[in-house]
């Protein structure tokens, strides 16, 4: 039996939070577009790297960084915001930590668009910001969390529905993963070390930026599709029960994929292996995902036709769908093999964050700002409009880079008939693709277009009806049930009323793959074996390489030579594990838009890599790299070199007492003698400039073994 409630109360759901957010989703679209427009660009045409704040290597963090948490991160906020309130029948649990959210993540993301053009990055994909902003990055999501489950609790509604499960583990995992990969040791308020080290770090990272891309892209927006889906199309979710078996399997399985990124890398092979196991397996709760929300539009195929925002949301699933594949797909070793560090992988991820990630946030602006509005959209024609441009977007940016990615691994690996790589030097792939980056630029131009038509939309339909900022709602109150025993005997249903059981529980099967996979690594120090010739970097190296990280040369080399014949017969010895132990942060790269460079040390004389940076195209011609000219006026800062060296003392690097106490006047000597090399070359440069760390930097890479060594 139970008990029946009759009292009915009277509340009001916030909807100005929900249009804050929105409105910044939409503002933030339109900048993190133009700025991919921008990167796009600069990958054919060198002359678009705009003064030494806007080069690729500078602003490709930059692009990421706002179209994740900026634009899908605020359009993640609005969803959950509005939805929840109605799932759990009552308003957001404080206005004002809902202002403190909304105000703290602007002020996040401001300073993300501020520092990052300067060079203040930690190098860490999708983890790039300093450490300050790391902590404020946590104390805002605690804010988050705590007003999401101060309405869960006060809800009025008993059942937990399944949206609200992804929101849930969105929240508990994301805050794992930010608080695990940011930690660092400050050196400065604008300069940190991570305290993981090579191989380490690799792993740590990758564990983080798979994982950013499952509870950050992905758990919110299958959440928002289990609400938002249903609503558009006025029809039930296909299979609850699928919902279940999808949830719990997903956010098991995907915690597990990250080393996947780390194939054939200095990473134990025991961890790589665990990566592919459980990328292969995690087709089938995406797949599952997939299913349940194409399936709810079973019988709806003509509101379809009709309706832009239902058009958004199939194709949106459907390249879910096909990113979810193709992500196990490149988890096999001999596909990795071929596409790693190509274009194939840019390919990969923009059909996701494209399709998946923005076509869905769109739908769902388009579906909530007339509801809280109290009018319909402005315009269907530019609702379709956008979705056209949109679609033509997607298959104008990916098909390119596939077709790119093919083409480069292809070549990285052709050999002739006589035994030597075919194409041996590295530009002639680069100048092979060209056309197909300039497509890229070409589709983003499209998607671009779709965004600033909605964006238009969007506020044309604002501007004609009128915010109900305090919507008018009512429900029964929330009283306790008295269940006759073995009425309702179904585990899952209990569950699915306690939500804090539902957060212990997401906590524990995500934090079982992360213990299991991390720990071997971080705590047995034998797993990473050590070489006797390793040595840390001089002071002047160690700033040298704080330069290479402060303009984004990782973003386009690596410094991880496979064991394939390829790549040894290009670069040299393949990378092992010990020649990284004192790397904070690792520098292996993701993509090669240039060479790798981990044997890059003594490979050309001094004044090679002084012109090469001053015009890349003298020493390379035909060259995509922009000119770092300000590399040879700029003087080198040293304030921070000692507390540098003390820092990384702190993380274990062996420096004793008097390198550190000496390491300035080291680093003079050894910057007088790179300077004086220079000057029998011509080349005029006084030892003080930063392009004399940066060349005493490249001069080491890769050089502290000798071939064969373990």
């Amino acid at each position: 039996m139970s008990a029946i409630n009759t009292h009915v109360e009277h509340f009001e759901y916030d909807n100005k939070i929900v249009r804050n957010f929105a409105l910044a989703s939409i503002v933030f679209a339109i900048v993190g577009l133009l700025v991919g427009v921008l990167i796009a660009t600069q990958l054919f045409m060198p002359s678009a790297n705009i003064t030494q704040y806007f080069t690729f290597g500078r602003i490709r963090a930059l692009h990421t960084n706002a179209v994740i948490f900026a634009f899908v991160g605020n359009a993640i906020f609005a969803g959950m915001y509005y939805s929840l309130q109605r799932l759990c029948k009552a308003r957001l649990y404080s206005d004002l930590l809902s202002k403190i959210h909304f105000w703290g993540w602007q002020l996040i993301i401001l300073s993300a668009a501020i520092t990052l053009p300067l060079g203040l990055s930690t190098s860490k994909e999708y983890a790039e910001l300093e450490w300050p902003i790391d902590i404020a990055i946590a104390l805002i999501w605690v804010v988050f969390g705590i007003n999401m489950f101060g309405t869960i609790l006060k809800r009025r509604e008993r059942h937990l529905y399944v949206a609200i499960w992804f929101y849930i583990a969105t929240f508990v995992t994301v805050a794992m993963l930010h608080i695990v990969n940011s930690l660092a040791i400050p050196v400065s308020w604008t300069k940190s070390y991570s305290i993981y080290a090579g191989v380490q770090d690799a792993l740590v990272q990758w564990w983080y930026g798979h994982n950013a891309v499952a509870f950050f892209l992905t758990t919110p927006f299958l959440g928002l599709m289990y609400y938002y889906l249903p609503k558009m199309a006025n029809r039930p979710v296909y299979s609850y029960k699928l919902s279940i078996l999808h949830f719990w399997s997903l956010i098991f399985l995907y915690i597990w994929a990250g080393p996947h990124h780390l194939l054939y890398t200095s990473l134990p092979d025991w961890a790589q292996s665990l990566g592919t196991v459980f990328s292969i397996m995690l087709i089938a709760p995406s797949w599952g995902g997939m299913i349940n929300g194409l399936l709810t539009l079973r019988g709806a195929w003509d509101a379809v036709r009709e309706d832009p925002r239902l058009k958004m949301m199939v194709v949106g699933i459907t390249a879910y769908g096909m990113a979810t594949f193709e992500g196990p797909l490149l988890s096999l070793k001999n596909i990795n093999a071929i596409a790693h560090y190509t274009d194939w992988i840019p390919a990969h991820v923009h059909v996701g964050a494209l399709g998946w990630n923005g076509f869905l946030s769109f739908a769902i602006m388009y579906y909530m700002i007339p509801k809280i509005y109290g009018n319909q959209m402005f315009s269907k024609k530019l609702m379709n409009a956008h979705f056209w441009l949109g679609t033509l977007g997607i298959l104008f940016w990916a098909v390119p880079m596939y077709i790119a990615g093919f083409t480069q691994g292809m070549m990285w690996k052709e050999f002739t008939a006589e035994g030597n790589l075919k194409y041996a030097s590295f530009l002639e792939t680069t100048l092979q693709i060209i056309p197909m980056y300039m497509m890229r630029a070409l589709g983003g131009v499209f998607y671009l277009s779709g965004a600033l038509i909605g964006a238009y939309n969007i506020f044309k339909t604002m501007l004609e009806g009128k915010l109900i900022a305090n919507e008018a709602a009512q429900a029964p109150a929330l009283e306790k049930v008295f269940v006759a025993q073995g009425s309702d005997t179904y585990w899952h249903r209990w569950l699915e009323r306690k939500p804090m059981p539902l957060l212990v529980g997401a906590l524990v099967v995500v934090a079982i793959g992360s213990m299991i996979e991390l720990m071997p690594t971080l705590m047995v120090k034998s797993n990473v074996p050590t070489i006797a010739s390793v040595m840390p970097y001089t002071p002047l190296e160690l700033e040298g390489r704080d330069l290479y990280i402060r303009e984004g040369c990782v973003s386009c080399h690596s410094q991880m030579i496979r064991p394939f014949r390829s790549e040894t017969e290009r670069y040299g010895e393949y990378s092992k594990a010990g020649e990284f132990v004192y790397d904070h942060p690792f520098l292996w790269g993701s993509k090669r838009t240039g060479p790798d460079l981990h044997r890059e040390g003594g490979k050309y004389p001094d004044s090679w890599h002084y012109h090469h940076m001053r015009e890349p195209s003298s020493m390379s011609p035909g060259s995509i790299m922009p000119a770092y000219d300000w590399l040879l006026s700029q003087k080198l800062n040293i304030a921070d070199t000692k507390n540098k060296l003390k820092a990384m003392k702190t993380l274990g690097v062996p420096y004793d007492d008097y390198a550190i106490a000496h390491g300035e006047e080291d680093l003079k000597i050894q910057a007088k003698g790179i300077a004086d090399n220079l000057a029998k070359e011509g080349i005029k440069v006084t030892p003080d400039k930063e392009i004399i760390a940066l060349i005493a930097y490249l001069q080491r890479i890769g050089t502290d073994i000798k071939k064969g060594q373990q």
